[in-house]
Order: C-alpha cells, then structure tokens, then sequence
C-alpha cells in the first residue's frame, strides 16, 4: 500500500503547476492522467535509480489520487510486486513524471483531451 503522505519529484510538481495554469486542471488531477498515461505505455520504474522526492506539495494519498486510489495501488502491486510503502511511492512518482513528459506542453484543456470543439 502507498504511505497515507505523499508527494513529487520539484521538477514534475513545477510541471504540474504549469499545466494548471495553462488548463486549468489541477495538478492532483494531472497527475493521475500522467500515471495513467505512463502505465499504458509499459513504462517500468528502475528501482536502482536514485530518485528525489523533494518536492514541497505533500498531500494525503486520497487527494492525489481521488476515485482512482483503488487501482492505482492495484496497478502498482501487481507490476512491482516486491516494493512497499515508500518504495512504492517512488514508482508512482516516478511514473507520474513519466507520464507527464507528454502533457506538459499543452496550453488549452480542448487539446489535452481532444476536442476541439469546447
């Protein structure tokens, strides 16, 4: 299970910034897009890699991850098995960042989910 506080990387939590005031979405809820992103595109996190969470927003697991927190743990558990707590902090940190790479440029909310039309 995930540890009850939770946060970021300093860089992805700028990023997450940015986005919200590009779309307007706020960076809990971008934040669970780009983990979602991440894990469907068979990102693996490298748990031998040194990884900061240094960053300064530090929210409870159900603000970060909403609706989402049943299987964004299940998702977890069942790719990286062996990790716990913190460890498994780290991956979904690490995958958020990862996910995020792709998100961070957008300027309107109509073209983070494709339409145009709004």
């Amino acid at each position: 299970m995930l540890p009850n506080r939770m946060q970021l990387n300093r860089t992805v939590e700028e990023q997450l910034k940015k986005l919200k005031a590009n779309t307007g979405i706020t960076p809990n809820v971008s934040a669970r897009i780009a983990f979602f992103r991440s894990i469907e595109s068979d990102y693996t996190y490298q748990s031998n890699i040194d990884y900061k969470l240094d960053g300064s927003l530090i929210l409870d697991k159900y603000t970060w991850l909403g609706k989402t927190q049943v299987i964004t743990e299940l998702l977890l558990k069942q790719k990286y098995p062996e990790l716990k707590g913190k460890d498994l902090q780290i991956a979904w940190a690490a995958h958020v960042e990862h996910g995020i790479s792709a998100l961070r440029n957008y300027k309107l909310l109509s073209t983070l989910i494709g339409n145009d039309n709004l």
